[in-house]
């Protein structure tokens, strides 16, 4: 069975470690589609080179074709890796913005693993005070391990093992949800058309 898993990343810099994360989470779950015998699509949606375009749809409600197939790219998705850096004790505003350009169903009833990059753990609570009700409120079904990643657990050793064990127990959480799951449907809006009589009838 051939499944797909989109990748959000709203890291601001190159390189950045909201990235490194999110490769991470996407390459760990991934690694658990594969080993039940899936075969897996990663697709990544880099926020920041939609930024113009998001300020643009969300003044005018028009989105250019960039914005459009990373929508769509996300609609259609098994499962989603949502990854943003902490700004002042929340997501990012690039972030949030990409969420609200989305149809308000896109995310119903998707698996979802939350997770940010910050300076110091104590941002962490970013992801349980932010996110998940963001994601709640979406009707998205968020998995129970959310991943922060502060900026000391980059530095290698034993900073990293809490770090490598929360990546493998919100990858393995969000493949299960996956597998367990019938891919979504995404209706094409113009595949059924109301009859230009109807139209002029008035119905």
């Amino acid at each position: 069975m051939k499944r797909s898993v989109t990748v959000v990343s709203a890291g601001l810099r190159l390189p950045s470690s909201t990235r490194m994360l999110a490769d991470r989470l996407a390459d760990a779950t991934r690694r658990d589609l594969e080993r039940q015998g899936a075969q897996i699509d990663v697709d990544v949606v880099e926020v920041r080179d939609h930024a113009h375009d998001l300020v643009s749809h969300l003044t005018t409600g028009y989105p250019s074709d960039g914005l459009r197939r990373a929508s769509e790219t996300v609609a259609k998705a098994d499962g989603l890796i949502a990854v943003t850096p902490t700004f002042t004790a929340s997501y990012s505003g690039l972030f949030k913005m990409f969420f609200d350009s989305l149809d308000d169903t896109a995310l119903v009833g998707k698996p979802v693993l939350i997770a940010a990059t910050g300076g110091t753990g104590r941002h962490s609570l970013v992801l349980e005070h932010a996110l998940r009700p963001m994601f709640a409120y979406l009707r998205a079904v968020v998995v129970p391990t959310a991943v922060f990643a502060a900026t000391q657990e980059w530095g290698g050793g034993d900073s990293q093992e809490p770090l490598a064990r929360r990546i493998e127990r919100a990858a393995d959480e969000l493949a299960g949800e996956v597998r367990r799951r019938e891919s979504p449907e995404i209706r094409d809006p113009y595949c059924d058309p109301v009859p230009f009589e109807q139209l002029l009838e008035g119905r």
